[in-house]
């Protein structure tokens, strides 16, 4: 159940529109979710047209998952590392991690079923079987999938307390950056567009980024990054937010590219953290796929 509070920038908004905007579905979806019942307003069910007004409260079911078959896929891996409890896997560009619509045969997870078999955590669930996190489909890079679910909760609560180490590389437009900075801002969904994360003070979650510059040539910036926080989409917002989107990145940056690229410049290079049989700290890097470091020459960011 989610419940919304409908304040002065949403005063006599459509009850549909409205929660088109503050959840993750579709307008026509949350029309018939509305019209089965499923949203009510002062604990009254409205119509999809209801004008809200302000202080409203907004109460929003939402539907459980279906239930869907996922098949083992025979795709190739770039396998990093792997032992009894855990797989790093350098994740391609255009690998969707988790099935969802469009991509249900193609993804990591595929991938990684064909080749643990039964060997894959299962508190995630049937759609994310071995996944504690994840990256975006056109960022690349170090990945790791959990075996048992032992290992799961271990690095999962790392995770929550912010203490594994994750660096990523990218390539930034926008002209010079600063030799070091930190962007600090709550991510959440875009109140404007709910395809798209923001900077949302009052509805998203606490993000901090770390950056430095590692080389920089004309408008171009050769930048790593360190995560305190793991956010949708949070490089990408932020360095967007103090005007350095990534090259190649349409959604927060020009929609135009002077280059082939699909999508971002991003690299997931170094992933950390406490082992979840041994205790010992461990460390894997992903090296630059090609795509990158050809983009590094051709702008002569030398490093």
């Amino acid at each position: 159940m989610i419940t919304l509070t409908v304040e002065l920038q949403n005063d006599n908004d459509r009850l549909d529109a409205y929660l088109a905007q503050y959840t993750e579905y579709s307008r026509s979806h949350i029309k018939k979710l509305i019209q089965e019942g499923e949203v009510r307003v002062n604990g009254e069910i409205k119509k999809p047209s209801f004008a809200l007004s302000v202080d409203d409260e907004v109460c929003f079911n939402q539907p459980e998952p279906q239930m869907i078959s996922i098949e083992p896929r025979d795709i190739p891996l770039d396998i990093l590392y792997e032992d009894n409890d855990i797989l790093i896997v350098n994740k391609p560009k255009g690998m969707v991690v988790h099935p969802a619509n469009g991509h249900m045969d193609d993804t990591l997870v595929n991938a990684v079923m064909y080749h643990c078999r039964d060997s894959l955590s299962g508190i995630n669930g049937e759609l994310r079987p071995g996944i504690v996190h994840r990256i975006d489909r056109d960022t690349t890079g170090a990945l790791v999938v959990c075996k048992n679910d032992n290992a799961h909760n271990l690095i999962a609560s790392q995770i929550a307390e912010h203490s594994v180490t994750r660096r990523y590389r990218g390539i930034v437009s926008g002209g010079r950056t600063d030799q070091s900075g930190t962007v600090e801002g709550a991510i959440g969904r875009d109140p404007k567009d709910r395809k798209r994360m923001a900077i949302n003070e009052k509805n998203g979650k606490p993000a901090i980024t770390h950056y430095k510059t590692l080389a920089h040539s004309g408008e171009y910036s050769y930048v790593e990054f360190q995560l305190e926080t793991g956010r949708t989409h949070q490089i990408r917002v932020h360095m967007a937010s103090i005007g350095h989107p990534l090259l190649g990145d349409e959604v927060y940056g020009p929609k135009k590219c002077p280059f082939k690229l699909t999508g971002q410049t991003l690299h997931a290079m170094t992933l950390g953290f406490i082992h979840p049989t041994t205790g010992k700290y461990v460390e894997f890097e992903a090296p630059l796929p090609e795509y990158f470091t050809h983009m590094l020459n051709v702008l002569n960011l030398k490093y």
